[in-house]
C-alpha cells in the first residue's frame, strides 16, 4: 500500500502558551480532540519524555456513540515549540490494538507524530501536525478532514478562553 506523510497546518489567533495548554492540558484537550460531533469523555496525560497519554473519541448518538480510544508515549518534548509522541489504537485500559483488530487494516499499528508550535507573532501561532507514513487513498482524505474539524473547535475552545 503506498503511504505518504500527512501535514495539517493551522494559524490560530492565540499566542504560543495558550496553544501549546491545548494539548498538554487534560481538560483542554477534551474541547477539541476529535472531528465535529464527537466529544472527548476521557483524556489523560503524563507529559514527560517516555510518558504516556490515553485519549477517547465519542461518536455522536446519530452515529451508534461508540467510543474510539488511542494511546501513545512522548518521546520529545520542547516546551513552546514541539511534542513528539506515537500513536496507535487502544482499549479503554490503555493497552495498544492492532489497527486490524479496530477494523483499519490499512493502518500502521503505530504512527509516528509530531506536532509544532511556531509564533508567528505574539498573539498567532501556526500549528502543524505531522503523521508519517500514512496510508493514501479514503483514509487519508478523512484523516485531513478529521484533523481540519479538530482544529476548527480548537479555534472555537480559543475564542471562548480569556489567555
Amino acid at each position: 500500500m503506498a503511504r505518504q506523510d500527512l501535514v495539517v497546518s493551522r494559524v490560530l489567533e492565540a499566542p504560543v502558551d495558550a496553544v501549546w495548554r491545548l494539548w498538554t492540558d487534560p481538560e483542554l484537550v477534551r474541547t477539541w480532540w476529535g472531528p465535529a460531533g464527537y466529544s472527548a469523555p476521557r483524556c489523560e496525560i503524563d507529559l514527560r519524555v517516555g510518558g504516556r497519554y490515553l485519549f477517547c473519541m465519542r461518536a455522536p448518538q446519530e452515529q451508534g456513540g461508540q467510543e474510539y480510544y488511542s494511546v501513545g508515549t512522548y518521546q520529545k518534548l520542547v516546551v513552546g515549540e514541539r511534542l513528539e509522541f506515537t500513536q496507535s489504537f487502544a482499549d479503554a485500559a490503555g493497552n495498544i490494538l492492532p489497527a486490524a483488530e479496530v477494523g483499519m487494516p490499512e493502518m500502521p499499528d503505530e504512527v509516528r507524530t509530531v506536532v509544532t508550535f511556531e509564533a508567528i507573532d505574539a498573539r498567532v501561532t501556526l500549528l502543524t501536525v505531522t503523521q508519517f507514513e500514512q496510508p493514501t487513498g479514503q483514509t487519508f482524505v478523512y484523516a485531513v478532514a478529521g484533523w481540519n474539524e479538530s482544529f476548527d473547535k480548537m479555534s472555537l475552545s480559543l475564542l471562548e478562553e480569556r489567555w
